[in-house]
């Protein structure tokens, strides 16, 4: 004998249909779940063997004394492809150079590292956001497509002289750039 079918009106027939449709949301919110797992541990993997940026290292007791940092590389160089390389250091409580000069319409390498605690980086209006680390050297490439000045403060709390911590980027038009270039080989907004 079989069992007649319930008329949609039925009690048992509301909660079949209940059930089916939290079983169709259990099994939703599992396969939500086990994809967002599966992303977090290929982005685990993935990274783990290739980093994001290359991790180069620098002694920041001896930043003036030798190598890429010491003074007279401080400032804006135009390489031999024609990129302009700019390198820096943040210190407590200051960037030095205090104004850095760049050309429009140039690949622009930002080189900057710190000599004693964590700083941030920023220039105003533009997409340049980084931590400048001590013993690590931040590298950020960008071009600015007009000339005009921005303003470059610390956005990181590094001590007490936190908030007179800033510098300018001043951009010049890129034929008065390689002209103070063909005169100097480092350039910064103050003559040497």
């Amino acid at each position: 004998m079989s069992s007649p079918t319930p008329s949609p009106d039925h009690p048992d027939n509301g909660h079949a249909i209940a059930l089916r449709a939290e079983r169709r949301w259990a099994i939703f919110a599992s396969g939500l779940i086990l994809l967002m797992l599966l992303v977090v541990i290929f982005s685990g993997v993935h990274w783990a063997m290739m980093p994001p940026s290359r991790v180069e290292t620098v002694d920041p007791s001896r930043l003036q004394l030798s190598g890429e940092f010491v003074e007279e590389n401080l400032g804006s160089a135009v390489e031999p492809d024609g990129s302009v390389v700019v390198r820096f250091i943040a210190q407590q409580y200051s960037f030095t150079p205090q104004c850095l000069l760049v050309p429009t319409d140039t690949p622009i390498t930002f080189r900057t590292t710190s000599a004693d605690v964590v700083h941030g980086l920023l220039v105003t209006d533009t997409n340049i956001n980084t931590m400048v680390v001590p013993g690590y050297i931040s590298t950020l490439a960008t071009s600015f497509d007009k000339p005009g000045e921005h303003l470059m403060p610390c956005h990181e709390f590094c001590g007490f002289g936190h908030q007179t911590m800033w510098a300018h980027v001043k951009v010049i038009d890129k034929a008065a750039f390689l002209e103070q270039a063909r005169q100097s080989r480092r350039l910064s907004c103050v003559p040497r």
